[in-house]
């Protein structure tokens, strides 16, 4: 066994995110924690996905080998969380621990270390699709049972887990992080081009879904006398996408993640009146790249800003202007502190804290 403080540990880690049509803040969390363990001497990482007929999203392309099982998407799905098969270690040889980068785990022997960003499928179901609301409720089980260990994103996430039966000794805290990408001239004006803005805008970036709460977001804007477009950056994922509004918005679809640095950065406003959320990456991407936010008080969108944005009741269009408008006045106080936020939360911190999770999960199955 691999298993001593000072031996190196070998992880089967999933990265089936990169090939869906919208990674999301899963896929992204997924990549750069793998980029900070590459630069971990005592980590020996493989990639595991499900067989696909197409290349990663562009952008998501893993950065390691993936080991493809013979079978793939939903009934890869289905076998892992029904009948627990096919294992992980049929495909990889030598694994010491497997990692599930999202709540759906695979099949395994091995210790179980599965990261949790949030379970808002029970807070608000009609948020997911019939089949989504399954497939999760059935994973957490799953996790429930067979997780040596469960990594929680925020605090809100681990108390939830806590209220789902998960003991202590299972869970960990593992806030996730943010990297900071010098932004040139250059690379403003290139991006404002590319994408048409506007000269100043209030700015959401995020797939199109009904808890990302865009129609409130929309009706603030309205009330606002000579409030700036909204533009909104990301796919649809689901549900109403269209708003009835007279007010400039700018849907601008899918941006590359070279552009989004940019993009953060000339936004005259950030804005992320997010119902529920995981942790909430665009908050803290945002602040790294010199925009103020405003975001959801009561959610985990309040941990991740830590103090240094304009908290609002997402329910409550009227808080959300107040908000905005908040934010439009107090702009240069605004980014400075989120700046000194940003800074609190490198990648290798999360690496760090996941690390220390693969040996206590060794230790614990040993």
């Amino acid at each position: 066994m691999r298993n001593g403080k000072n031996e190196g540990v070998r992880i089967a880690y999933t990265l089936e995110q990169c090939w869906r049509r919208v990674p999301g803040g899963t896929g992204t969390s997924a990549l750069e924690v793998l980029t900070e363990l590459l630069a971990i001497d005592e980590c020996d990482v493989v990639g595991i996905a499900g067989r696909h007929r197409h290349r990663p999203t562009p952008g998501f392309a893993p950065p390691v080998p993936v080991a493809t099982f013979p079978i793939g998407g939903a009934l890869l799905v289905e076998t892992w969380t029904r009948l627990r098969w096919p294992l992980v270690e049929s495909l990889v040889d030598g694994v010491d621990v497997v990692h599930s980068t999202t709540i759906i785990p695979p099949a395994t022997y091995k210790p179980l270390v599965t990261t949790i960003h949030d379970v808002a499928f029970l807070h608000h179901p009609d948020f997911f699709t019939a089949r989504g609301n399954k497939v999760f409720r059935r994973s957490l089980n799953v996790n429930r049972e067979k997780a040596t260990l469960v990594l929680c994103s925020s605090t809100a996430t681990m108390n939830d887990c806590l209220n789902l039966g998960f003991s202590s000794e299972r869970l960990r805290h593992v806030p996730l992080g943010v990297r900071t990408h010098a932004v040139s001239a250059t690379d403003r004006q290139r991006v404002q081009q590319k994408y048409g803005l506007p000269d100043e805008f209030v700015l959401f970036v995020g797939t199109v879904e009904p808890r990302k709460n865009l129609a409130r977001l929309v009706a603030a804007l309205e009330s606002l006398p000579h409030a700036p477009a909204l533009v909104i950056a990301g796919i649809e994922g689901w549900g109403e996408a269209q708003f009835a509004t007279s007010h400039e918005v700018h849907p601008i679809g899918y941006v590359a993640a070279e552009d989004l640095p940019a993009l953060y950065s000339l936004c005259t406003v950030f804005a992320f009146p997010s119902i529920l959320e995981g942790y909430g990456l665009p908050v803290i991407e945002a602040m790294a790249h010199g925009a103020p936010v405003v975001t959801s008080r009561g959610t985990s969108t309040e941990e991740v800003a830590g103090g240094a944005a304009v908290l609002v009741d997402p329910l409550d269009v009227a808080s959300i202007a107040s908000g905005i408008r908040t934010a439009l006045n107090g702009r240069d106080d605004l980014v400075a502190q989120g700046y000194a936020r940003a800074q609190q939360l490198p990648w290798s911190a999360t690496a760090a804290l996941t690390v220390e999770a693969y040996r206590d999960a060794m230790e614990m199955r040993s």
